[in-house]
Order: structure tokens, then sequence, then C-alpha cells
């Protein structure tokens, strides 16, 4: 498969052309108007070193919010409302987290200075949005992620207690689905996920269904 390197120039090649892995090319920036592009395209940035890295991975890993699933022990956390459950009231503070969380099999974080600052400027333009669970005044957990049309793209998530991030995912799921949202993008398979619903898709079915949902 052909490797491609982009400039400055806005646009990206067809996913089919992307690598087994995903990787589909490198290079260009982290503007608005490209990573809107690559979201509405079936790609996202991941960076490796310096060197921005845009991915379309077949299958792609997602989660149809009527198909969450909440285990008795969190729809108890729920019921009690265990913690605080905000909607960007953190924004900035939940970036910085996921940049800072350490995860198992990663020497370090993607989420490199360029990319807090490009997400942050997304934010401030009404795209990118984040979910937060608080326990006695402190932020312990929550997730970022892009909103566009009937689609969440999630990017990170991250946890300082137990079940914060799933308390997090899950409620905002709950408020998703309740404005319509058809389709949480998982982008690569994670067991915490799983757990919690999502499944695989054929990248194929996964670009129809953007097709559908962000024109919807």
């Amino acid at each position: 498969m052909p490797f491609f390197a982009i400039d400055k120039e806005l646009v990206f090649p067809p996913v089919r052309y992307a690598e087994p892995d995903g990787l589909l090319a490198m290079g260009g920036d982290l503007s608005p108007e490209r990573l809107l592009l690559a979201y509405r395209s079936g790609i996202f940035p991941w960076y490796e070193g310096r060197d921005i890295l845009w991915w379309s991975p077949d299958p792609r890993f997602v989660l149809f919010p009527s198909e969450l699933k909440i285990s008795k022990s969190m729809q108890t956390l729920l019921n009690k409302q265990a913690f605080v459950f905000t909607i960007n009231k953190a924004f900035s503070e939940v970036i910085y987290h996921c940049q800072q969380i350490d995860r198992k099999g990663q020497g370090g974080t993607w989420i490199t200075e360029e990319v807090r600052a490009a997400y942050t400027i997304m934010h401030t333009l009404g795209y990118a949005h984040s979910a937060e669970a608080w326990l006695d005044g402190q932020l312990v957990g929550g997730l970022y992620g892009i909103r566009l049309g009937k689609v969440f793209y999630g990017e990170s998530m991250f946890s300082q207690a137990s079940n914060a991030s799933k308390y997090a995912f899950i409620s905002y799921v709950e408020t998703l689905k309740q404005e319509g949202v058809q389709l949480v993008d998982c982008q690569v398979y994670t067991e915490h996920l799983e757990s919690l619903g999502a499944r695989m898709i054929s990248r194929t079915q996964f670009v129809e269904l953007l097709k559908l949902y962000l024109t919807a």
C-alpha cells in the first residue's frame, strides 16, 4: 500500500488506501479546517514523535448509543449519584489530565502541546466537548471528543477515582442519546469500552454511517 505525505493543501487520500494497521498519511497540520475534514472523512490524528499521523483503521471500534451496556454496579452508582456529572465545565482540565495519565503499553502520550492547543480552539468553536465527573468538588474523571451532526468522536478519557471515567462516559452517552446522536466513534479497541457495549464494524460501514449521520 502507498504511504501518503500531505502538506498545506487541504486534502486527504481516500481511506481505502490506508495500510493494514490503519495508517493513511503523515504531515499537514491541526487547523480546525483540516480536523473537520478528517473527522468527516473517517480519519483521526495520532502523533508519533513530532510527526502528525492520520489514521483510518479497519475495522472501526464504535458504540451505538442504543447498545450502551450498564452493569448493575454502575447502575447503582448512577442511582446514588455517586459523582457530580457536568458537560463542558472543565474542558482544559480534562484534556490536561488525559495528557498526563499513564497508559499501559505507551511510553508517552500522543496528546502533545500542539494537540492540546488545537482541540482547545475546537472547543472555543463549539466542536470539541468534555464531560466531567466530580467528587467532593474535585475533578476525578472525564473525557473529551468532537461532536459533528449525530456523531460523537471520542478522543481520550481519564480517571483518578474508581469508576469515575465510566460514570462520565455512561452519563454523557445517555445525554447524547437524548439529543439524537446515533454513533460514538471509539476509534480502536479497548476492553474497557467493549464492556460498555462498543463493537467493531467495517470501515466501509463506518464511512457510510458518517454520510448518513453527518447530513441528517
